[in-house]
């Protein structure tokens, strides 16, 4: 699903760590603050720590030179490009998303969104969690889990996140532990189903996009917006658009009634995070 040229010219190594040069489109407060993964931080300093993909990564940005301090070249080709989606033209996209006069306006305000891909199992657990939450709340939530049930990642603090089979072992009263409420039973049911293959997440990338979304509904508690949320931020379904009480309200100031994503073609998921942020942002959050 991406097929396009790395969106970046080359990786130098330094003594301490590898910086990417030549990036275009592409902001790291704007992609990891805009509700798409929730294990990232800015640290005073400007730069970002989190964990992603079983490992700690810590990232800063100077123009348009992207500084990995803890990773390797080998792991940033073979990882984080493909995490950063950086092998997508972002810049073609905005130009093409910016026919809509929103769009225009989003991407001339917040250039440099782009969507990650993340583990699919994580992906699908953390949007289940998120429910009727808020963002610093689903963090919190999360942390817990992951200290409580994921493995511990080595020479660093942080803890993976748990397997669906480690999940699936603790069930509904271990997940209590950790206080996600009522989101418990659903965590439960979707660790099981993939845990015992029912529900085969990796292999939906080769579905339809409709056909891949109803798969993921039949996880207990998993509406249209956790489903699309999964297919656009960790399956490649850029044509995906999860409607949340953010995208509800851009929806109904600027688009109103009969308003379909669809408008918007391959790249709607682009579009919902442009309008999404840029939304957010004029209510002050």
């Amino acid at each position: 699903r991406s097929g396009f040229e790395l969106d970046c010219d080359k990786i130098l190594q330094t003594d301490g760590g590898s910086i990417i040069t030549g990036l275009r489109c592409f902001s790291l407060p704007l992609i990891l603050d805009c509700g798409q993964a929730f294990r990232w931080s800015e640290n005073a300093d400007g730069s970002w720590s989190g964990v992603a993909m079983n490992r700690e990564l810590r990232l800063k940005q100077d123009g348009d030179r992207l500084f990995f301090e803890n990773t390797t070249p080998d792991e940033i080709k073979n990882i984080w490009i493909k995490y950063f989606d950086l092998g997508r033209d972002y810049t073609a996209i905005c130009k093409r998303l910016s026919a809509d006069e929103n769009l225009k306006t989003a991407c001339s305000e917040y250039p440099g969104i782009r969507i990650l891909k993340q583990d699919e199992w994580e992906t699908l657990c953390s949007f289940i969690l998120s429910q009727n939450n808020n963002i610093p709340r689903i963090r919190k939530i999360i942390a817990s889990l992951c200290e409580r049930f994921g493995a511990p990642i080595a020479g660093t603090p942080f803890y993976a996140f748990p397997t669906a089979e480690r999940l699936a072992e603790a069930g509904m009263e271990g997940l209590a532990e950790i206080r996600c409420g009522f989101r418990a039973k659903y965590v439960a049911d979707a660790a099981a189903r993939v845990a015992s293959g029912a529900l085969d997440l990796e292999a939906l990338r080769k579905q339809s996009y409709e056909t891949a979304k109803a798969a993921l509904m039949t996880v207990y508690g998993v509406g249209a917006k956790v489903a699309d949320c999964v297919l656009l931020f960790s399956l490649g379904f850029y044509e995906a658009f999860p409607v949340d009480v953010w995208v509800k309200k851009v929806i109904a100031k600027y688009y109103g009634e009969g308003f379909d994503g669809r408008r918007f073609g391959a790249y709607a998921g682009v579009a919902q995070q442009y309008l999404f942020y840029y939304e957010r942002s004029l209510s002050g959050r």
